[in-house]
């Protein structure tokens, strides 16, 4: 899926040499099976997302039912249309992202069925999720898995200061660069379009929550965390506050869930996030 050299193709040269980046998006996406894609470009390596197949809203009515019984507004879900309308909303977001100062990869051409975004870190060098490293960091010990979880935590608190809210909080979505920053990818879809700013925040608290506090139970860590997230949440909106505390209480079923995967892996994973949530 990536070019093995970095030649640049001359049909997307300009006449001074510079690379024309919507000529070359033109020539890969007629070309590109996959939807995504990586290239090498001179010394610099792009992404290709083309539009896949529109989604239909079939799959989100059993969220949406299960949002309702529980009263809980985080949990409804956000559609991805997919398609076309994917492709925009991504493209939006990218650049609105990056004008607030956050590190997301730059859009450098795009039209309707798909665009090219510079990556994040060295070209040919895997940009790693802080979600792999925190994985990875369990060997090491608590200090090392707090280290990294803690700066998930300022980076998800970075993008609300600046008056927005990610698209899926997981730390699957949240990436080291090479200086260390975190950066932020994909944005398929736009959760503020459908809920207010105060639940988008909660629901990014909750998303990074389930998909880090199992490793922090591997490593007996989860004290230690749960002061620096009872601080975090101290430190954000009283709307927030408001948000995150009615739906803890609504959450109250999850501390009868077992610490073990008798219930399989994704329980698990419930189960942990409620007890770092958890009074």
């Amino acid at each position: 899926m990536t070019m093995d050299a970095g030649k640049v193709p001359e049909s997307t040269l300009d006449s001074d040499g510079t690379i024309d980046y919507a000529a070359y998006l033109r020539q890969q996406l007629a070309q590109q099976q996959f939807n995504v894609a990586s290239y090498r470009l001179g010394d610099q390596q792009v992404w290709l997302k083309k539009a896949g197949a529109p989604h239909g809203p079939g799959r989100y009515r059993a969220m949406a039912a299960l949002a309702s019984v529980l009263r809980l507004e985080v949990l409804r879900p956000v559609p991805n249309p997919g398609g076309r309308e994917a492709i925009a909303i991504e493209v939006r977001r990218l650049r609105d992202l990056q004008v607030r100062g956050l590190r997301v990869p730059t859009v450098l051409a795009a039209q309707e069925d798909g665009f090219l975004m510079r990556h994040l870190g060295r070209p040919a060098q895997q940009t790693p999720s802080l979600g792999n490293e925190i994985d990875h960091a369990v060997s090491a010990g608590p200090a090392a898995v707090l280290a990294l979880w803690r700066q998930g935590l300022e980076a998800i608190a970075q993008v609300h200061a600046s008056g927005t809210c990610l698209s899926q909080a997981f730390a699957r979505n949240l990436v080291r660069c090479p200086d260390r920053v975190v950066g932020y990818i994909d944005f398929e879809d736009d959760p503020a379009a459908v809920l207010p700013l105060p639940v988008c925040h909660a629901r990014d608290a909750l998303c990074y929550a389930h998909s880090t506090a199992i490793y922090l139970r591997l490593v007996g860590a989860l004290d230690d965390a749960r002061a620096l997230w009872t601080a975090w949440i101290a430190s954000g909106s009283p709307e927030l506050q408001a948000v995150m505390a009615s739906s803890i209480r609504r959450m109250g079923w999850m501390r009868h869930l077992p610490q073990n995967r008798r219930l399989g892996r994704d329980m698990q994973r419930v189960r942990a996030a409620y007890d770092l949530l958890g009074p």
